[in-house]
C-alpha cells in the first residue's frame, strides 16, 4: 500500500505562484511514477505533470513552461511549481502514484488551488 499526504493548496490571485507537495509513505520502492491531476467543477479529472522514477516528465499542454513537477526520491516527495497561474487552473489538485507491475493508482485527500482574477 501506498498513502499519500498533500499541502500547498490555497488562494491566489491571477499571475501569483503557488508550490503543491506530496509525500509518499509505504510501500514506496514499489512507485513508478507520480503526479498531479485536478478536477474542476463540472469537468473531468485530467493530468497535469507526471515524473517517472528515472526523471522523465510529462506535461498537459495547458501548463507547459508554467508548472514544473520535481521529485526527491530521498525524501519521497514529490513538488509541483506552479507559476503565472490562471483562473482556469482553478481546481481540486490530486497527488497520484502509480505502482511498478500491477500498475495500481494511489490518489491524495486532495487540495483545493483557487485563482482569482
Amino acid at each position: 500500500q501506498v498513502q499519500l499526504v498533500e499541502s500547498g493548496g490555497g488562494l491566489v490571485q491571477a499571475g501569483g505562484s503557488l508550490r503543491l507537495s506530496c509525500v509518499a509513505s509505504g510501500s514506496t520502492v514499489s512507485i513508478i511514477q507520480m503526479g498531479y491531476y485536478r478536477q474542476a467543477p463540472g469537468k473531468q479529472r485530467e493530468l497535469v505533470a507526471a515524473i517517472a522514477s528515472g526523471g522523465f516528465t510529462n506535461y498537459a499542454d495547458s501548463v507547459k513552461g508554467r508548472f514544473t513537477i520535481s521529485r526527491d526520491n530521498a525524501k519521497n516527495t514529490v513538488y509541483l511549481e506552479m507559476k503565472s497561474l490562471k483562473p482556469e487552473d482553478t481546481a481540486v489538485y490530486y497527488c497520484n502514484a502509480v505502482r511498478r507491475y500491477s500498475r495500481t493508482e494511489y490518489w491524495g485527500q486532495g487540495t483545493q488551488v483557487t485563482v482569482s482574477s
